[in-house]
């Protein structure tokens, strides 16, 4: 019979080719099936498993030998200490988003009230973080991805967040008329010949996701100007993008006549989230 070392051993040299974590993702997937934590699997190395766990388990194995990511086999991700639902509907949550909520904390008042949105949602995190960490700030959400939506609304239920408004809209068409002191979008940023669409994770994620033109800046661009008018005075825009795009974005935001633009970097030391600030005319 075999026991949780032994499953471990062996899915662990199955995976060595396959992923940069073989031991971990083997793990991971036990504990799914198991539904137990990894120090479960520590203090019990010896324990035998079931024919059913053991099948179940070898499904799953088999998906992510096949490069099928982590997140997407067994339905979660952790973001911002906080464990989040995901699908292949919406991308896999990724460090580099934590300095889009790092940036954002620094704005939001903790006393008072203030309006955020964040554009294009997907799977919720940043949204649902932000109404976690903000309880008296005003959030709304929005995606036009109609499977998207769900699991965005399972994962506010999931860490009660109930001050979050969801709309199903492509960018602001559908977002009601009201002003915002904040908003936040993680767009779509690559190229439609990005070779990285091509390799790990991103060759099973949502192309509508990923995809933003020959230059990977066309959303970008529509977020921009459509947000201003939706901004405050003073109020933020604030997006994501990639390493190689700051100059880009710092001259659509600064011909669209945003001031105060910065871009700030990831905790790889990489461009990745540019700002810009309403500051109207006296």
């Amino acid at each position: 019979m075999n026991r949780i070392k032994t499953l471990l051993n062996q899915a662990t040299e199955a995976l060595c080719h396959v992923s940069e974590s073989p031991l971990l993702d083997a793990e991971v997937i036990l504990c799914t099936v198991l539904g137990k934590d990894r120090s479960y699997l520590r203090a019990w190395p010896d324990q035998p498993l079931d024919a059913q766990v053991i099948e179940t388990y070898q499904v799953m194995l088999n998906a992510r030998q096949h490069g099928k990511p982590i997140a997407y086999i067994t339905g979660s991700r952790e973001f911002w200490s906080r464990d989040f639902q995901v699908s292949p509907d919406v991308l896999i949550p990724r460090p580099d988003t934590e300095l889009l909520i790092e940036l954002s904390l620094a704005l939001i008042p903790l006393t008072q009230p203030y309006q955020v949105i964040d554009l294009g949602t997907g799977s919720g995190i940043i949204a649902i973080t932000l109404a976690a960490e903000r309880p008296l700030a005003h959030i709304s959400a929005c995606d036009v991805s109609e499977a998207a939506l769900p699991i965005a609304e399972a994962n506010a239920v999931k860490h009660k967040v109930e001050h979050i408004q969801f709309y199903q809209s492509h960018w602001f068409d559908n977002v009601p008329q009201v002003k915002f002191d904040l908003i936040v979008s993680n767009p779509p940023y690559l190229s439609e010949d990005d070779d990285h669409l091509h390799q790990g994770d991103l060759r099973f994620e949502p192309l509508t996701a990923l995809i933003s033109g020959k230059q990977g800046l066309n959303d970008i661009n529509t977020i921009a100007k459509t947000a201003r008018p939706r901004l405050k005075h003073n109020g933020f825009l604030m997006v994501e993008h990639g390493y190689n795009q700051q100059k880009n974005v710092q001259n659509i935001f600064n011909s669209l006549g945003y001031g105060n633009i910065q871009t700030h970097t990831d905790l790889s030391g990489q461009p990745r989230v540019t700002s810009g600030q309403y500051l109207p005319q006296a």
